[in-house]
This record gives structure tokens, sequence and C-alpha cells, in this order.
């Protein structure tokens, strides 16, 4: 099975398609490490804020796999941004995970109300790439307004920007931003499992259009998302803690969709996102403390 691959901009490659572990309790979250690398999966994305990057790394080692060959994603807490709170985090998150360096290093959030916090935080991303303790950096929940301020002082450009992305919230002028200044666009809830959770809508599961162009391929909704993505140019980063899940997610590299499917999939955007919105992100709503090592 291929496996497809994207460069970053600044030259390293990474598994366009990843496993998420947002909101997997940490019992449950080396199991599914796992049986994601089991199946084939090579790039998995945790965050601090998750409270499970030490499970994230025993899988890892006890896997056997080459640590080369394991393309890790993590992300700091707004409650660690300032320079040298930055450069603790990395600590913290290095040693939950056991590695001494870390692929992908990205802000949680763009902390609007304290953007003078998250500039010193990327400064410190940005040493930490000097230093090669990380391989790239990058944001998440970035709109185009926080990367206008972001690029106004940063010295390099972030490599992704990881957003919530789905058939029913597609974030247009966030993707073209990213283009623009050669930015990869990360999908977070990449299948719509935002949208599972919520009283009212749809979910995309059960959207007549995805379903039906699932028909046709004899696949699944969620590997027709995936398919999507990956086609569009961006990384997703599915989530699931049943093994057969996850290695349906993972087997998605045996079709391909048509350019009108692909299209069909664009034209399903409500404009109406199902996550925080990026600027309500405060310290005193959603600070919390990040235990050391």
């Amino acid at each position: 099975m291929s496996v497809a691959e994207i460069v970053l901009n600044n030259g390293v490659t990474m598994p366009a398609l990843g496993f998420g572990v947002f909101q997997t309790p940490p019992e449950e979250t080396a199991m599914a490490v796992s049986s994601a690398l089991d199946v084939g999966y090579r790039h998995i994305d945790t965050a601090a804020a998750y409270g499970n990057e030490r499970q994230v790394g025993e899988a890892i080692a006890r896997s056997g796999l080459p640590r080369e060959d394991v393309f890790i994603e993590t992300k700091v807490w707004i409650s660690d941004y300032g320079y040298d709170a930055t450069l603790h985090a990395h600590h913290k998150s290095a040693g939950k995970l056991g590695v001494e360096q870390i692929d992908l290093l990205i802000l949680h959030q763009a902390l609007p109300s304290r953007f003078d916090l998250t500039l010193d935080a990327y400064h410190a991303l940005e040493t930490l790439l000097a230093d090669g303790k990380v391989r790239a950096i990058g944001v998440s929940n970035f709109m185009p307004e926080h990367l206008d301020r972001l690029l106004g002082e940063a010295s390099v450009v972030p490599a992704v920007n990881q957003v919530e992305l789905h058939p029913y919230f597609t974030q247009p002028a966030v993707q073209a931003a990213d283009a623009d200044h050669g930015i990869l666009t990360q999908a977070w809830s990449p299948i719509g499992g935002i949208t599972f959770y919520r009283e009212t809508g749809t979910s995309v599961l059960d959207e007549p259009t995805i379903t039906g162009i699932a028909k046709t391929h004899g696949k699944s909704p969620a590997q027709v998302m995936l398919r999507w993505h990956l086609q569009r140019g961006r990384s997703a980063i599915p989530k699931s803690t049943n093994p057969g899940r996850i290695a349906e997610n993972f087997d998605v590299f045996d079709f391909e969709l048509t350019t009108d499917e692909l299209t069909a999939l664009d034209d399903l955007d409500t404009g109406e996102r199902r996550g925080p919105e990026p600027d309500a992100i405060t310290l005193e709503a959603f600070g919390r403390d990040i235990p050391e090592a």
C-alpha cells in the first residue's frame, strides 16, 4: 500500500495521514497508538493539553520501530506561552514522549488577547528549531489575521497550520492564506467527528452526497472524506480507539475521487464552525497547568 507523504516548506518529509489522540483517555491511548502503528500509520499527533503524551511515547517505544520511522507531532498549550515557558514546554513534552527530538512542534492556539505571549512562544519554537531540538515548527487554529500578525514578527514561516476542517467546515480563507505563505493546512476533525456531538445538524457520516460517493467506490464515508483531504493536498489526522476503524481510516490509498466528486465535497461547506471560536481562547477561560515530565 502506497502511503502519501508531504514535503514541508523546510524540506522535512511528513506522512500526510496521521493518527490523532484528541480526547483519547490516557488509559486507552497506548493501545490505540499501537493499533495505528500496526496497520501502518507512521505519523502520530498529540498535544500537551491532551494529557496522553506519555502513553503515546510508550506505544512508540514498544513498537520496536526505529525512531526515525515515526513522525511525532505535539502542541504547546497556551498556559506555557512565553519564551522561557515554551522552551520548558518542549522539555516537558520531549520527556513524556521519551524522545530527544520532536518532529513537529506547534502552538495549540493563537491566544489573541495576549498575542505578545504568542509571539514569544513562537520565537522559542524558532530557537528550538535552530538548536535541532525539533525538525519543524508550526501553529494550530490560526486564522488569516493571526498569521499576518505572526509573520510580521517571525523569522521562520510555520510549516503547518492545523485547523478544524471537514466537509461541513472547509475554511477556504484559512486554506488560501496558508497556501499564500507555503504553509501546509492540516485538518483536525477531518471526518467531522466534532459534528457528532451537536444536537442540531446532520453528522457528515450521514450526508447523502458523501454516502453516495462512498457507495460508488465501495468505501466508507470516513474513507471518502480522508481521500478528499489527501487529494486536495492537505494533511489529515483522524482519531479512533476502535482497532477496526483505525485500520479502515488508513485504507485510503487504493482509490481516487473524481474532480466532480471532490467539488461536490467542497460544496458541502456550511461555514459553521463546530469547535471553539479562535478569538474566544483566553488564559482566563482555557488556562490549565501542564504537568512536568
